[in-house]
């Protein structure tokens, strides 16, 4: 029901810094210090991604210069050791590559680097083509979205459907990504829905739901009869 979240194509960059298979140790290190990147994707043909060579790929090769690791260590991080000593892009990258499709959402691309603890991703079509690379601070973008802009969002995609003939108008509000409802509906069974689809839209920061259903009917005195009125026994207080 709501707005169509952003896609990876409208946040990533799109000019990207990639090497060959034949790239070289040196060259590597190079690249990436002229360009200030800790990553770069590996390229076959010009476009097709097959891997990513990172710092961290590098870094073996110092760390185990000065002498022979013990058994322990050899069984332990055998592909450490291999790339210690790798000379070529292709020996170095990282494969298969861990990619994200340029339609997939920010959700989708925040949660492929959260479970795989990487801080960018090159972003391929359907053919596994480069298009670009993303990174954890082009995910954040999303949250420079203005509020007004939200705040419309909100009550053309989600109030308006959800609640066409509300009790008292809905009234919808957003300072810092904070999106605050309030107002009267007839059925509050909707409002866990509600602040779930309001906080899937992009840019939300948290949601305070403060809608209230209708107003209660005060209840009788239970110890007055239908009617609400008293009635005093003949010859209470007077003469019989």
């Amino acid at each position: 029901m709501h707005g169509t979240p952003h896609l990876v194509s409208d946040v990533m960059t799109r000019t990207v810094v990639a090497l060959g298979p034949r790239a070289t140790f040196k060259d590597i290190v190079k690249t990436m210090q002229h360009w200030k990147v800790g990553a770069m994707p590996v390229l076959e043909g010009g476009s097709q991604v097959i891997g990513v060579v990172s710092e961290a790929d590098l870094l073996p090769k110092e760390e185990f210069r000065d002498g022979d690791p013990d058994r322990y260590t050899q069984l332990r991080r055998l592909a450490d050791l291999v790339k210690a000593g790798a000379v070529t892009a292709e020996e170095l990258m990282t494969a298969p590559p861990l990619t994200v499709p340029a339609h997939a959402s920010l959700g989708q691309a925040a949660r492929i680097m959260a479970l795989h603890k990487v801080k960018r991703l090159p972003v391929v079509d359907d053919e596994g083509g480069l298009q670009g690379i993303v990174s954890r601070s082009d995910l954040l973008k999303v949250f420079l979205r203005d509020d007004e802009d939200i705040a419309d969002e909100v009550r053309r995609e989600i109030v308006a459907p959800l609640f066409p003939a509300p009790l008292l108008p809905i009234r919808v509000e957003v300072h810092d990504g904070l999106v605050t409802l309030t107002g009267r509906i007839a059925d509050t069974g909707l409002v866990p829905l509600t602040t779930r689809l309001v906080r899937a839209v992009e840019g939300v920061v948290d949601v305070d739901c403060a809608l209230m259903g209708p107003h209660r009917r005060p209840d009788l005195d239970p110890d007055l009869p239908d009617g609400g009125t008293s009635t005093q026994p003949s010859g209470v207080g007077g003469e019989s």
